[in-house]
């Protein structure tokens, strides 16, 4: 794999989009792995990996979209 940026050997991939990216381009950055939901404390909990492989070039959405299709 490529580097999506400037086309070195690839050191790794965006958690998010996928993306090719050598030691140069690459930032770091949290993602969400799991949620939790506790009914005793009625709040939600993540778990998160602080420095996972972004490339910065994707925008994530801040908020889910909805999605009947799959209902």
């Amino acid at each position: 794999m490529l580097c999506w940026f400037c086309a070195k050997a690839a050191r790794g991939s965006c958690r998010f989009c996928g993306r090719g990216m050598c030691e140069d381009h690459a930032r770091f950055g949290p993602y969400l792995l799991e949620v939790h939901r506790s009914d005793s404390r009625r709040r939600a909990e993540g778990l998160v990996v602080e420095d996972a492989l972004t490339c910065g070039a994707c925008h994530p959405r801040p908020q889910p979209i909805p999605m009947p299709e799959l209902d």
